[in-house]
């Protein structure tokens, strides 16, 4: 036997490479299942993540609450939706865009793209598994999860069963990312509104809405896409622009492409969208044809929304118009707070890394997909944390093999 085998052989009996240590004492089960590496979350960043591991050997377990990989773009996104950014920046590691893709691939094009990633790199998920609490007990984390019995829609949290798994590992990877649940805000008077209010996450398609009075509320490239889809399919769209500010392309381009955007009530960026989305994180919005919408009056715009009447909305402006529906395309939230029992690396605020990009915190924690840098910072988060877990997990088996060896020596006769 090599000592190589022979130090797997050692590891078989301790599965963490560490003391086993005791669970933390908060009810939880005698019963759990070692892996080293427990990855949260089967969007773009765990799978990113889940590949790299997979090829170097290391022990992993990937876990989604929903019944599917990049849930959000499955049970969350509008069917007109496709990515904002080229379609070679937005690749996971190892795995290019089919050739005969566009350069802008629509939503079931990156879903087929990231089964397709799935199964070239061998990653099998356990569905249907929420996360309801991670700790760190001083040798290893402890991963609580739930089964889910019913998946979540709009604000609404997934319902979960009795039954507690539980995985104990040495790294563990948050990989939920930006936008696990939606943004939905408390409005005056939305309870007796009489018509249909709705996030943008359960918002497919126009068809069914013609010649309705819709109010979209939000001017982000939701807000923007869902306006011109519901004007496309002759529904009476009108949006909210809260703030008056929404981004084009580049600035030096942007006045003579679509002229003075602030006429018709949307003020133009100070800062270009790569500055924009280095500094705050926000995603440029692009203009997909709403604008020409919003000149031609196809799409009305108001400002900010004050109440909800019975059937009507009140904006700051004193004007009051009815509506048959209202969709919020108020956006996505992290939900790591709720669960991370973790207050040093993730801010409880919001639940990002509290340094910007950060990837790595204390005590083999890792963050994927929080760096506000898309999908190309997906991928750069997942080399990085895959690396410094492998590194580590070599470090490892080599300390094994010398102490065998060492062993080995000690016990031959003289």
């Amino acid at each position: 036997m090599d000592c190589f085998s022979e130090a797997e052989g050692k590891r078989s009996h301790d599965p963490l490479y560490c003391n086993p240590g005791a669970p933390p004492a908060t009810g939880f089960p005698v019963g759990f299942t070692d892996k080293l590496v427990v990855i949260v979350g089967a969007g773009p960043a765990g799978l990113a993540t889940a590949a790299l591991l997979g090829l170097a050997g290391v022990p992993y377990v990937l876990i989604e609450r929903c019944n599917c990989i990049g849930s959000l773009w499955r049970h969350r996104t509008y069917d007109r939706l496709c990515l904002h950014l080229p379609k070679k920046f937005c690749e996971l590691p190892l795995m290019p865009f089919p050739l005969d893709f566009p350069t802008y691939p629509m939503r079931e094009q990156f879903l087929e793209y990231l089964e397709s990633y799935a199964t070239t790199f061998g990653i099998e998920p356990k569905f249907r598994e929420a996360v309801v609490s991670a700790e760190f007990n001083g040798d290893s984390w402890w991963v609580r999860t739930k089964g889910v019995t019913s998946l979540a829609s709009g604000g609404e949290q997934p319902k979960l069963a009795g039954n507690v798994n539980m995985y104990r590992c040495k790294w563990l990877v948050v990989a939920t990312g930006e936008n696990a649940e939606p943004v939905v805000p408390e409005f005056e008077g939305s309870a007796r509104f009489k018509g249909q209010l709705m996030h943008s996450s359960d918002y497919r398609s126009g068809e069914g809405y013609a010649d309705k009075r819709v109010l979209v509320v939000g001017c982000g490239n939701s807000g923007m896409e869902v306006s011109l889809d519901l004007s496309n399919h002759n529904a009476r769209a009108s949006m909210v622009v809260r703030d008056k500010t929404v981004d084009r392309i580049l600035l030096m381009m942007s006045r003579v492409i679509i002229g003075d955007t602030s006429r018709i009530g949307i003020a133009r960026p100070r800062i270009g969208p790569m500055e924009l989305k280095a500094v705050s994180g926000k995603t440029p919005v692009l203009d997909v044809g709403t604008i020409a919408k919003i000149k031609s009056g196809n799409i009305e715009i108001f400002p900010a929304m004050r109440r909800f009447h019975d059937h009507d909305v009140e904006f700051i402006d004193g004007r009051i118009e009815n509506f048959d529906v209202v969709i919020l395309a108020t956006g996505y939230r992290s939900n790591v707070p709720y669960w991370l029992k973790d207050k040093d690396f993730f801010s409880e605020k919001d639940g990002f890394p509290k340094k910007s990009k950060e990837w790595k915190g204390k005590n083999g924690l890792y963050a994927a997909g929080f760096s506000k840098r898309g999908l190309l910072g997906v991928s750069m988060d997942a080399m990085n944390i895959s690396e410094d877990i492998v590194q580590q997990w070599r470090d490892m088996r080599m300390e094994d093999v010398r102490e065998i060896m060492f062993n080995r020596r000690a016990t031959c006769p003289v």
